[in-house]
């Protein structure tokens, strides 16, 4: 990549193909690899078909799919020609496709076929084509792609956010906002056209594409997909074909990982528990685990990206001891989305890094004592706005360009950034005191058999909801046999009991729960995978 190409994805996608036409770019695990000439033709008969069907620069074309490397070339079919690309994730509702799709006025549709249903009763008036996404060979005609002149200005997705508050807004993406980003995220760490990604979050989340998708596609790197859901033993097998250079995820995959596999095997004994309570000692166990972890994922990581959520500091402290070469990131949908970010060797506990190249990152009104205020952003990557709602757009961005992230942080002294939390979040106690929730819930998710948690305000008072490991619990107490069902009731109650009086020992006085209940199902969670919680607050 060069600063000397234009901001759009044909011409940056141009360069890349020139220089590494030959090399592998898209594939599915278990597949060959398609090169990034044969991406280059298979793009260019998707926007002919699409000029079949009346397309024209400007109109608004989704995607509902799966990964695949199909998504991709739809993706730049639809960017390259002018139009506009409606991403959407796959765990949509129907009714939030139909709002999506109504709202966004799109003409046509990508759908993968186990989607398909989705569309049955959804009700679009400008929808006019549905097209099946897993099979383009039919496509066949050609088309001159000179006709077609994209600008860095012009307006390439419409990403409609599914969030944590409940609201669905579409923000509005250029070519330069995202391509901008790419370029900031190189810097960050270079990628060649030797590194293999292996894609696990959805291509329709702004992290994976911008992150996961256009940064090793405009690199000359090849990108793998896997065609069942990744669950671990599928996982596992596809780490061990492709031995990924780069992977890109969310906390809760490795902080699954850790809680459920790493710290059992360290603390699985009173001496081992012992010995981890030596500085010194839990280091070499820990950089012991490291090398473990690394086989896990192949053996080749170089970086391990983590973002769309603030990682459990437990689960941080592990990953900087052991070596792991993971990367922490920060960012919104807005933003494009990378805003911060720290590459391996260069992480700090708690710190989501330096701001992104071209990035301005300030703290606005900050707390005279604590520093505490909401992250203002400002640069290329920000968003035009929300589609079809200038007085939301114009209540987070200021008149001179500033983006409220609606995040609380501060800088320390060598201005790395560190996330409080969400102001939506953030609770304010009797005596005018802020209290965090993330914070909270980040030292019960260290205690034993919990999964996850949400701290929530009711009536002044603080609760705290529980979602237990039953499957663990009931492997620790399965020598109790045909006891063990009426045992678990008993246990769980004591473990809720357990976890009031751990999390009350280890928080300041304002943030102590009056009480802690039994989430019995697993939290409805957006994309990368944070909490709705709007559905429980």
């Amino acid at each position: 990549m060069t600063d000397q190409v234009s901001l759009t994805f044909p011409s940056m996608f141009r360069k890349t193909a020139e220089q590494f036409g030959d090399s592998n770019a898209l594939s599915f695990v278990g597949e060959n690899p398609m090169s990034y000439r044969e991406v280059q033709k298979k793009i260019n008969l998707v926007i002919a078909h699409l000029e079949s069907l009346g397309i024209e620069p400007g109109d608004k074309v989704a995607i509902l799919s799966t990964n695949m490397p199909n998504w991709g070339i739809a993706y730049f079919a639809i960017t390259f020609m002018g139009a506009i690309v409606v991403p959407m994730l796959p765990d949509f509702l129907p009714k939030e496709l139909e709002n999506i799709l109504v709202h966004s006025e799109s003409r046509a549709i990508f759908v993968s076929e186990g989607l398909m249903p989705k569309l049955k009763d959804v009700n679009a008036p400008t929808l006019e084509h549905t097209i099946p996404i897993e099979d383009f060979s039919a496509f066949n005609k050609t088309t001159d792609l000179n006709k077609y002149k994209v600008n860095e200005e012009d307006l390439a997705a419409i990403i409609y956010t599914s969030g944590t508050t409940g609201s669905s807004k579409g923000v509005m993406l250029t070519h330069k906002n995202i391509s901008s980003n790419v370029l900031a995220c190189a810097l960050l760490h270079p990628i060649t056209e030797k590194d293999r990604f292996v894609s696990v979050l959805p291509m329709s989340h702004t992290l994976e594409n911008t992150v996961g998708f256009m940064l090793p596609i405009m690199s000359g790197a090849c990108i793998y997909y896997i065609k069942k859901p990744p669950s671990p033993t599928i996982l596992m097998a596809a780490l061990a074909e492709i031995k990924p250079t780069i992977m890109l995820t969310v906390p809760m995959v490795i902080e699954k990982i850790y809680f459920q596999r790493v710290k059992p095997a360290l603390e699985g004994s009173k001496t081992m528990r012992a010995l981890m309570g030596i500085p010194f000692m839990r280091r070499t166990f820990h950089k012991a685990a490291g090398k473990k972890l690394m086989k896990t994922f192949g053996g080749n990581l170089t970086f391990f990206g983590i973002g769309g959520a603030k990682l459990n500091s437990v689960v941080e402290q592990f990953l900087l001891e052991a070596d792991f070469p993971y990367a922490i990131g920060y960012g919104l949908t807005e933003t494009a989305p990378m805003l911060a970010g720290a590459v391996p060797g260069k992480t700090l506990l708690g710190s989501t890094g330096l701001a992104a190249d071209g990035v301005e990152l300030r703290i606005n009104d900050p707390d005279p004592e604590t520093g505490e205020g909401e992250i203002w952003a400002r640069g290329p990557n920000v968003m035009q706005g929300y589609y079809k709602e200038p007085e939301l757009t114009a209540e987070v961005l200021t008149e001179d360009k500033w983006f409220r992230t609606g995040d609380l942080g501060t800088f320390d002294r060598n201005n790395n950034l560190f996330i409080k939390g969400r102001i939506k979040n953030m609770i304010v106690g009797s005596s005018g005191e802020n209290i965090y929730p993330e914070e909270i819930e980040f030292v019960i998710n260290n205690f034993r058999h919990v999964v996850e948690s949400l701290v929530i305000e009711k009536k002044g008072k603080l609760v705290a909801m529980v979602h237990i490991n039953m499957e663990e619990m009931e492997q620790a107490y399965q020598h109790l046999k045909e006891e063990v069902s009426n045992f678990m009731e008993e246990k769980t109650e004591e473990i809720l009991k357990e976890v009031k009086s751990y999390v009350n020992a280890r928080v300041n006085k304002f943030s102590q729960v009056s009480s802690v209940v039994h989430q019995t199902s697993p939290f409805q969670k957006t994309a990368t995978q944070k909490i709705k919680r709007f559905l429980y607050s």
